[in-house]
């Protein structure tokens, strides 16, 4: 691994270990999740200017209002995503900075991430290539749709807030398959889970969260 992929200082494996402590003591025991947040390098996916804020557990901002979330976010939903079984190909709603995008890509066989904002997805794709990940697919698109001609999915992880959860979202949910999704209007939003068996979709709440909006349209 390259210098500035290991970081010194601020960004050193170090301080990323510690963060990986923090989300240990917070409820996470998920290993797998745990050992592949300890390995990415999550500076590079935000700006040089808060690169030394990179492994605190906040949301940073990534421009075009949209934020890179929360370490204990990302751990917490992948590893409901995981709970039911390994997944082969999972769709990610919201590419964003890409940093969940590589979490999953650690994780599973075949990543396809879906984003509204081009050149955002642009420098998602970068940073994967750098850190040499290459069994992610993306789309430009907008998110609610999916990717339909990929369907169906084992897993179904969205990083953005619909008001209601987008039926079509729903339909491209594998037998057996589970999907993470923050839902519900700025203020009052919930984690929810759910799980396809046959033509019954089972739907759980995991905890209030706060994301921002999953907005129509792509630009």
């Amino acid at each position: 691994m390259s210098a500035d992929l290991r970081g010194i200082g601020m960004t050193s494996q170090r301080t990323r270990d510690r963060l990986i402590q923090r989300l240990r003591h917070a409820g996470i025991q998920d290993r797998q999740v745990l050992q592949v947040m300890a390995d990415i390098p999550r500076h590079i996916f935000v700006d040089e200017a808060l690169a030394t804020r990179a492994y605190e557990d906040t949301a940073l901002p990534i421009g075009f209002g949209q934020t890179i979330s929360q370490p204990y976010i990302v751990a917490r939903m992948t590893a409901a995503l995981l709970a039911g079984g390994q997944p082969s190909r999972v769709l990610e709603v919201g590419t964003g900075s890409g940093y969940q995008t590589a979490v999953l890509a650690k994780l599973v066989d075949e990543v396809y991430t879906v984003e509204r904002i081009g050149e955002l997805q642009n420098l998602a794709r970068q940073r994967l290539a750098r850190l040499g990940l290459h069994n992610v697919r993306f789309k430009h698109s907008d998110g609610s749709w999916g990717w339909k001609s990929a369907a169906p999915f084992d897993g179904i992880l969205v990083t953005a807030a619909p008001e209601e959860v987008p039926e079509e979202l729903l339909n491209q949910l594998a037998d057996g398959g589970r999907m993470v999704i923050p839902t519900g209007a700025a203020g009052d939003q919930q984690l929810l889970l759910f799980t396809r068996h046959g033509d019954e979709i089972h739907q759980s709440n995991l905890s209030r969260v706060s994301f921002v909006p999953l907005i129509k349209g792509e630009v």
